[in-house]
């Protein structure tokens, strides 16, 4: 399935592949920056890459939150950084009337946890034909995944992806079952660890998201043990200054350590 996303290289690596990019779009300069390094990164390890940028945040806490540079401006960034650093494209869509604008760029459209039961946001992205990844909503057992996917399939689009972001536990946590990992490869789809999301502290006092950054590797490490055939995760150049969702970032400047680790444990398991 993964050969049907264009631009996607090293695929005969036998690498899982890697979706990474700020939160959102924003600046041309930052997403260009970030996805020059990444792929550098990423060709000299044989990691099939997807560079990830939100085009707009919709599902934001307080209404003063930063959601976008402006919806056309973003996407015109999103084109740019396709062609001037050749890779394919992942961002989120909110809304069913979102799908076909988006997919006028991306490669593959991400629909979020919050929305992975809403019918006609799933069958509108399905109908682009483009690679449709899919976020388990944090309330979701992995096994409710397969009538997501069905709803993407009976469009007539079998260019289906699920991701594994943690689930609710308590008012202002996450937690990771591994199993979901397994159950949700049932479907014959490939499935993605985020680790990002997985680590947020959500509902704060401040209605700014909290993070546990420093456990972004321990989540990534478990998850390729665990069968994973992607890693997503937010990477940024200064974290702290990220106008989005900042609290659960990578720096990039760690970013090539952990991936080294990742494909030496990735190794250890397929030669075991």
């Amino acid at each position: 399935m993964l050969n049907k996303i264009p631009n996607l290289h090293h695929l005969d690596s036998g690498n899982f592949f890697l979706m990474a990019g700020p939160c959102v779009v924003e600046s041309p300069e930052m997403c260009l920056n970030i996805a020059r390094k990444v792929k550098d990164i990423t060709d000299r390890l044989s990691i099939p890459y997807i560079f990830k940028a939100s085009y707009r945040k919709a599902n934001r806490t307080r209404l003063d939150s930063f959601t976008g540079i402006g919806d056309q401006e973003a996407l015109d960034v999103l084109a740019m950084v396709k062609k001037e650093v050749g890779v394919p494209i992942v961002t989120d869509i909110h809304e069913s009337h979102e799908a076909a604008f988006a997919a006028q760029v991306a490669d593959v459209l991400q629909i979020p946890a919050f929305l992975c039961r809403q019918t006609d946001l799933l069958v509108a992205a399905g109908k682009t034909g483009k690679t449709v990844n899919i976020k388990k909503g944090q309330f979701l057992s992995a096994d409710a995944m397969k009538f997501a996917v069905t709803k993407v399939r009976e469009t007539g689009n079998e260019l289906v992806m699920l991701t594994e972001r943690g689930s609710m536990f308590g008012y202002q946590d996450l937690i990771v079952d591994y199993r979901s990992i397994p159950a949700m490869k049932m479907n014959k789809v490939p499935v993605v660890m985020d680790i990002t999301h997985s680590l947020q502290q959500p509902n704060q006092s401040t209605g700014v998201t909290g993070g546990k950054p420093e456990l972004i590797e321990l989540i990534a490490k478990a998850g390729i043990a665990a069968g994973a055939d992607g890693i997503f995760v937010e990477t940024h150049p200064d974290p702290q200054h990220a106008l989005s969702d900042g609290a659960n970032m990578l720096h990039l400047d760690n970013l090539e350590v952990m991936l080294r680790k990742l494909i030496n444990i990735q190794k250890a398991i397929q030669n075991s």
